[in-house]
């Protein structure tokens, strides 16, 4: 009984089993079209059929899920039962009656040993009554032992049949509603689905023969790849790329003098460059390349040497190409992803536009005209207006600048300056010392560290952008923004014919008196361009994020006249809000000075007002006191005519006449 349980307990446990595993699959197929496979496509006709073969699985495992409830009820049950309970209670019975068999033969053979000769009632009476309560027991728990074992010979029919018949019925019941849901379709179904299968075969056999062929192909058009170094006029070098991949050799020092070279393989991905080891998962990060400079170097051990140095210059690395072509390209890809040219919508064409006008650079054009319509797209007419402010420039709008040859906007011969040294220190020191160029420390948010304070921190405007400088070079003219989209021109070209690629990273304070590049490092002020002399702003037309201004000194190559250098800056894509802050600055100066103006006019006016007072208040004084002298005669003249009689009496007139000399000369007294 016990194996057959446990048979039977297989039954239902590899049905349980079967059940969980059928759900498992259905899940699984449902899941399927959530996979992202590396070298599959959208696969729509492949997830529909998955789809519905889950729908089958999960009815087939709901069918199943029903058979393994019905073999716990009906086979299950019944045989456990006949193990737990009746055949328990046959062992059970077996138990009492060994018991009461023992206690009878106790009880006889303490009977058996009563005396013959010394009777006592007594014991002979606790003897019998012990026999008889025996003998009782024994008797009953003998008769319900052998009836257990007589219902045991059913209860042992009814216990195999049971879970039999169960077994068949649930079975039957799982194969007809395996028969109800099997329809017609469903086979349909199946059909198309090995029929698929079969056109699968015989298009996978299809495509193994293509690729073989390919593969031969291949390899007979590849074997000039197969030379390390190839011929560069047969495979010529690619200088429009913007990502690139392959294994390079990295140099890393191992003592003074002493160095190892590690062959990895390396990727771009956006602005860095990833390095692999064999046998790691996933590249990491080797170097930032945005804003970095590359160039060839030459090694004592090695050939098609390059080095990359960041950005801020305290990071560089020495890498090895297995060729020359691949040296050029990978310095090539990494000047035009320096110049992050892959954030664009099509880096390559931006990459190739970009080395064209570098090569045109070199080459003089005839007038300012021609040299811009080779940087304007294809389809575009006429550039778009620059974005620039109403003070912004001083002169009129209108000129026409079609007939301006090349020499009147930037002065013949003029070099570029790519480095922060302001000229104005270099040839004019009394002026920088005007200017503030005292390299102070300066807080670019108005705070002053001691007593003091100078007008720039008493603005009312404080902007503060990050910008890199690219360069400046003296113009001619600044009463118009082609000026300063031709310096760009100049300077950007100038730096990719060079190699130049390194750029000062500033802080530009925008005030209402001055522009300040601060050191962001130590806050000192490299640079001061007063605001005045800012006499033309304006941001690129394609790429906002360059910009540039104009700084009309005095001075310059000659000293008795005014000279203007155009400075051109880069920032995070915040050219138009510089430029919109530097007219904000200017009109703020504007009204400033206006109102400055209608001050000191209103002072004026109430000084001279102030002035009129005080005359006509003198000359009311003047007057009280000669009232007063006139009193003071009169009253002294009374007593003289009243003590003499005698006295000659001044008629009116002359009283009068006097009274009259007496305040001429008083008033010129006063006078």
């Amino acid at each position: 009984m016990n194996q057959l349980y446990q048979a039977m307990h297989r039954i239902y446990d590899a049905q349980n089993e079967l059940s969980a595993a059928t759900h498992l699959t259905s899940k699984l197929l449902k899941e399927y079209e959530k996979q992202r496979f590396p070298l599959g496509g959208d696969d729509e006709v492949m997830s529909s059929t998955l789809q519905q073969f889950s729908k089958v699985i999960d009815e087939l495992s709901s069918c199943h899920a029903v058979l393994s409830t019905q073999l716990a009820d009906a086979m299950m049950f019944p045989i456990s039962q006949f193990k737990e309970r009746d055949l328990k209670e046959i062992l059970t019975l077996k138990e009492v009656f060994q018991i009461a068999s023992n206690d009878h033969d106790a009880a006889i053979n303490r009977y058996s040993r009563l005396s013959k000769k010394r009777e006592n009632d007594k014991v002979k009476y606790e003897v019998t009554e012990d026999v008889y309560t025996s003998r009782k027991k024994q008797h009953q728990t003998m008769m319900h032992y052998f009836c257990a074992l007589n219902t045991l010979q059913y209860k042992k029919k009814i216990a195999l049949l049971e879970p039999l018949l169960g077994y068949m019925q649930a079975q039957i019941s799982f194969f007809k509603m395996g028969s109800e849901n099997l329809t017609g379709q469903l086979e349909e179904f199946l059909a198309n689905i090995g029929t698929s299968v079969q056109n699968v075969r015989r298009e996978m056999d299809g495509d193994v023969e293509t690729m073989q062929q390919t593969i031969e192909d291949l390899e007979v058009a590849s074997d000039p790849l197969y030379v390390p170094d190839p011929d560069p006029t047969t495979f010529p070098v690619n200088r429009n790329l913007t990502r690139k991949a392959g294994y390079l050799n990295a140099r890393n020092k191992t003592g003074l003098v002493s160095s190892t070279w590690d062959r990895q393989f390396y990727f771009t991905q956006g602005g860095n460059l990833m390095s692999q080891a064999r046998g790691d998962v996933a590249g990491g990060l080797a170097m930032d390349i945005d804003n970095c400079s590359v160039m060839a170097v030459d090694c004592e051990d090695r050939r098609y040497c390059f080095q990359i140095t960041s950005f801020d210059g305290k990071k560089s690395s020495i890498l090895q190409a297995e060729s020359k072509k691949d040296h050029e390209e990978w310095i090539c890809t990494i000047n035009n992803i320096s110049k992050q040219i892959y954030l664009s919508e099509n880096p390559e064409e931006t990459a190739a536009r970009v080395n064209q006008s570098a090569l045109e650079a070199v080459t003089p054009s005839p007038s300012f005209q021609q040299r811009h319509e080779s940087l304007r797209p294809a389809g575009q007419s006429r550039p778009p207006t620059a974005r620039t402010s109403s003070s912004g420039s001083l002169g009129s709008e209108s000129t026409n600048l079609a007939s301006l040859s090349l020499d009147s906007l930037v002065a013949p011969d003029t070099p570029i300056q790519f480095d922060i040294i302001s000229p104005v220190c270099e040839d004019q020191p009394g002026l920088a010392k005007a200017f503030g160029q005292g390299g102070r420390r300066t807080n670019p948010f108005g705070e002053s560290g001691g007593g003091t304070q100078s007008g720039t921190e008493d603005s009312i405007l404080h902007q503060l952008f990050i910008v890199r400088f690219l360069g400046s070079m003296e113009v001619k003219a600044d009463d118009h923004p082609d000026v300063v989209y031709e310096t760009m021109r100049q300077i950007l070209a100038a730096r990719a014919i060079h190699n130049i690629f390194r750029m000062t990273e500033s802080h530009l304070l925008v005030t209402c008196d001055c522009l300040k590049l601060i050191d962001p490092q130590t806050q000192v002020t490299r640079l001061t361009f007063p605001l005045p002399c800012v006499v033309l702003y304006a941001t690129h037309q394609e790429n906002k994020r360059l910009f540039g201004f104009v700084l009309r000194t005095s001075g310059g190559r000659s000293e008795s006249s005014l000279s203007s250098v155009c400075y051109i800056f880069e920032s995070n894509n915040e050219g138009e809000k510089i430029c919109d802050s530097v007219g904000l600055a200017k009109q703020i100066a504007l009204h400033a000075e206006l109102d400055r103006r209608a001050s000191e006019k209103q002072k004026e006016i109430e000084r001279v007002k102030e002035k009129q007072q005080k005359e006509l208040s003198k000359q009311k004084q003047i007057e009280k006191d000669l009232e007063e002298q006139s009193r003071l005669i009169a009253a002294s003249n009374r007593p003289n005519q009243a003590g003499s009689e005698g006295q000659l009496v001044l008629s009116s007139s002359q009283s009068e006449e006097s009274d009259l000399g007496e305040e001429g000369k008083k008033r010129e007294s006063e006078a």
